[in-house]
């Protein structure tokens, strides 16, 4: 049996469930399945992650502080509350602005 990574049926919220690391990015999987993945991030200001691409379709939703991503060149600056969807094989890279935390799923398609 597939060990779950945050205990089910136990209300939790996200914010609360990653902490900064000072000058880095922390991820931790939330859900890990054959069908997608859930994961939540934590990056100190100035972090980021390099223009890349996926397979499949993401949505982030910043969950606190604030960041910018980029997708096909085009910026785009989040907030807290505030949620994109990456489509899959066109080129994204995030940047941490601020401290920020974020939810990231990716549906595999």
């Amino acid at each position: 049996m597939e060990k779950a990574l945050f205990e089910h049926s136990n209300v939790f919220r996200f914010p609360e469930k990653v902490e900064y690391s000072s000058e880095g990015i922390i991820s931790k999987r939330v859900i890990d399945r054959p069908v997608g993945t859930v994961t939540l991030f934590s990056f100190d200001k100035g972090q980021r992650l390099s223009t890349h691409s996926a397979p499949y379709d993401a949505m982030l939703q910043v969950i606190e502080g604030e960041g910018e991503v980029t997708i096909n060149e085009v910026l785009h600056k989040l907030g807290t509350g505030d949620t994109i969807i990456m489509p899959a094989g066109i080129p994204h890279a995030v940047n941490a602005t601020e401290k920020f935390k974020m939810v990231l799923t990716m549906i595999k398609g």
